[in-house]
């Protein structure tokens, strides 16, 4: 279970009525968030609460259609939502060359839309349930039991938010210099909630840093030692991290929450995917002091685009993490967990995820939606 409280607007909301903001995003993120809004409309009718969806362009479509990839409009739209729900964006490296290096959809649009909001958490569970096993690449007696991680990584600062130069030096040479920042505010707050979560599951923190070489990580490494005095009932693990991308293959049972910095968390997590078999098994909750977005970790796949073939579990799951922690429906989370987890050990996939076989049945996106709102509005009833 995830804690939300930490994260709710400090004057609680006295009705059920939410307004969510779409950005259905590119290539595959209008299909897989077609199936992913079905569940409020589900939700809705089996609860008191209501959902206003309000869709906003954003992403590479957004720059071709309005000259920016995070419009105006779409910023006042997001202002004023209780929560966002964000597509994956992006193109092809072909398609992303018609847009300029400043406003291709991870520069123009997503790193702005963490920096509006201080979306400084980023929850990225991995999770496999032990049916779900053989999507996983790791031999079952790896995964024996399953695979049940909780990674946060810090999203609105590091390498990916400092300042950055390109020119020519005295000697003629081209160069290129970016800055790796971090004050001990943004380092504290992320490892608070590192440490709540923690706290919630086995009291148990891995802490992935590079100390040996990185005075980054050195700086990390002495604020967390300053926050773990809060928190003495959870054991810290110190673990390096190209040390810890060896560990996740080789024995993931050994985690259970992981924090670590940005580039880091970046990186590792779609290590995450891979060890679950795919991102497209990795939903993500983007968590700020009073907005949050949420998104599926993958990438457009701009080619299967328009086959009907993604698989929207990371999507939806995304949705499932919003109910949680933005509206503490945590009953109406669990339900959507559940009914797309019985799809899967149902022996249902869709082709992007799995080959055809005696025990695997393809259904297409929209078909996989259809099998999980007719289980959530059975769990709901």
């Amino acid at each position: 279970m995830l804690e939300s409280s930490r994260f709710l607007p400090s004057e609680t909301k006295m009705t059920d009525a939410y307004k969510i903001a779409i950005l259905e995003g590119d290539a595959i993120g209008p299909e897989i968030v077609a199936q992913a809004v079905r569940v409020f409309s589900t939700v809705s009718a089996r609860s008191e609460a209501e959902f206003e969806l309000i869709n906003a362009p954003f992403g590479a479509g957004a720059y071709f259609e309005h000259g920016k990839a995070f419009p105006d409009e779409t910023k006042a739209i997001c202002d004023g939502a209780d929560a966002i729900l964000k597509g994956p964006v992006g193109l092809s490296h072909e398609e992303s060359k018609k847009i300029p290096v400043e406003e291709q959809a991870e520069r123009g649009a997503i790193l702005p839309l963490r920096a509006r909001y201080n979306t400084f958490a980023n929850f990225r569970p991995i999770f496999l349930s032990e049916n779900m096993a053989h999507f996983s690449p790791l031999k079952p007696e790896v995964i024996e039991g399953g695979i049940d991680i909780l990674l946060i990584r810090e999203l609105v600062g590091g390498l990916y938010f400092g300042s950055k130069k390109r020119g020519v030096n005295e000697a003629g040479l081209r160069y290129v210099h970016e800055t790796l920042e971090y004050d001990e505010n943004q380092i504290r707050q992320v490892l608070e909630v590192a440490f709540d979560q923690a706290r919630l599951r086995k009291k148990r923190l891995h802490n992935i840093h590079k100390s040996n070489v990185l005075m980054s990580s050195v700086f990390w490494n002495e604020v967390l030692d300053e926050v773990h005095q809060q928190y003495q009932d959870v054991e810290v693990v110190h673990l390096l991290v190209d040390a810890a991308a060896t560990a996740l293959c080789l024995n993931p049972g050994q985690f259970d929450v992981m924090v670590m910095e940005n580039m880091f968390g970046d990186i590792l997590s779609d290590q995450g995917g891979g060890i679950l078999g795919s991102l497209g098994l990795m939903p993500s909750a983007c968590i700020g002091p009073e907005k949050a977005y949420y998104e599926p970790s993958h990438g457009s796949a701009p080619d299967i685009a328009g086959k009907d073939i993604a698989n929207p579990y990371s999507m939806i799951g995304s949705v499932a993490m919003m109910l949680e922690m933005s509206f503490s429906m945590q009953k109406e989370a669990d339900a959507v967990w559940s009914a797309m987890r019985s799809v899967f050990e149902g022996g249902y996939s869709t082709a992007d995820l799995s080959a055809a076989g005696d025990s695997i049945k393809i259904v297409s996106t929209i078909e996989f939606g259809d099998l999980v709102i007719k289980e959530l509005d059975t769990l709901l009833a």
